[in-house]
């Protein structure tokens, strides 16, 4: 019997674990479970990646984790990448490829048999651009650390989500002021316990010796990825593609009454806003099976504007389409609004789209499906 080796990657939201937090947490049990369903072997292994490292450094922590495996006869090897985790394990599958490091780079992705982007941006998304000035990369801070404050406690004080209402009410005309994104993620960061707050201190210490991957993710150091790297011809390449519901009266009226999940749906609105700012032309060509997945699933073929908050949703293209999501760019691995389940669901932007655990059981049973079809 074959093992499934699953190697999970995740992106510049990239703190794996931190607390009771789990990146992957929910898509991990999900996937070991599914392949328990069918009498299979899967071991899952979430790699912990540099956050914003740049593409090559990232690569060659997944190689690493990837040796630092027990390599067993018959094994087949599964890569899935989150967000720009995608771009990692399209890059170490390059035939031919040339990282910074000693290990042998063909021998260990030579039982790689398929690859899945999640939310990718294969090619490219406008919100690298604003992250990757000074201010922005504060407020990328600021946006992780709610992130994980968010869905380990379910929700931020209303103190600091007005705060950040009025930081996200400026992004558009790129007025922010580096002492409020300073007091914000000071008034968040004393809500933690010692031990984490020792934890976050060393992941942003880590944050700020590399920031490399934010001038990278823009579309036009895509076009020069995607000119420079190649699909593996034995290897195959599926995508896993999002669309969150377009701000407006009904998604504010859907996002519910709680004034949390108002303030966070207005700073939904604003990144969903700035997500799709992507000039049209930058758009890339679809095959004629991407266009028909893409409009099987919302009704026609997503414009510039359509998005996950963060990636356009044309831009998470690559390969096959696997599954085609309405949700965020968080929903999809597991960090949506149901906070009753067991385990619980703590979203983190309220977004309104509605997308919930069918949706989520969906997903990644086309994934699971797709890395089992030969």
């Amino acid at each position: 019997m074959d093992t499934h080796d699953i190697y999970l990657v995740p992106g510049f939201f990239g703190f794996a674990n931190l607390g009771e937090f789990k990146y992957f947490g929910h898509v991990r049990a999900l996937l070991k479970e599914q392949f328990a369903a069918q009498g299979l072997r899967a071991r899952v292994t979430v790699v912990r990646t540099h956050p914003t490292a740049s593409l090559p450094r990232r690569a060659v922590r997944l190689l690493e984790t990837m040796a630092a495996a027990p390599r067993r006869r018959g094994r087949v090897v599964h890569l899935i990448g989150h967000s720009s985790g995608g771009l990692d394990v399209r890059l170490v599958t390059t035939p031919g490829v040339r990282l910074p490091t000693h290990l042998d780079v063909a021998q260990l992705t030579d039982p790689v048999r398929s690859v899945i982007t999640v939310v990718t941006p294969n090619h490219g998304t406008p919100l690298a651009s604003l992250f990757n000035s000074l201010l922005g990369q504060k407020l990328l801070q600021v946006l992780s650390l709610t992130t994980i404050y968010v869905l380990r406690a379910g929700h931020l004080p209303l103190s600091v989500l007005l705060r950040l209402g009025a930081i996200f009410a400026q992004l558009d005309n790129l007025a922010l002021n580096s002492a409020v994104l300073d007091q914000v993620f000071g008034e968040v960061l004393a809500d933690f316990s010692p031990g984490r707050r020792r934890a976050v201190s060393k992941l942003f210490g880590e944050i700020a010796q590399d920031q490399s991957l934010l001038a990278q993710l823009t579309p036009e150091a895509l076009d020069l990825f995607n000119a420079l790297t190649h699909d593996r011809p034995v290897v195959r390449y599926g995508c896993v593609v999002a669309q969150a519901r377009r701000p407006g009266i009904g998604s504010t009226m859907a996002a519910g009454l709680d004034p949390t999940a108002q303030a966070t749906h207005a700073m939904y609105a604003t990144l969903h806003r700035l997500a799709g700012s992507i000039p049209r032309g930058r758009l890339p060509a679809l095959t004629r099976p991407q266009a028909r997945a893409l409009r099987s699933a919302y009704g026609r073929v997503p414009d510039a504007r359509a998005n996950d908050g963060l990636v356009p949703t044309r831009t998470q293209v690559w390969g096959d389409v696997v599954h085609a999501a309405r949700g965020d760019h968080l929903d999809v691995i597991g960090h949506f609004g149901a906070p009753t389940d067991h385990p619980p669901h703590y979203d983190w932007l309220a977004t309104g789209t509605g997308f919930e655990i069918a949706q989520f059981t969906a997903l990644w049973g086309a994934v699971v499906q797709y890395m089992l079809a030969r």
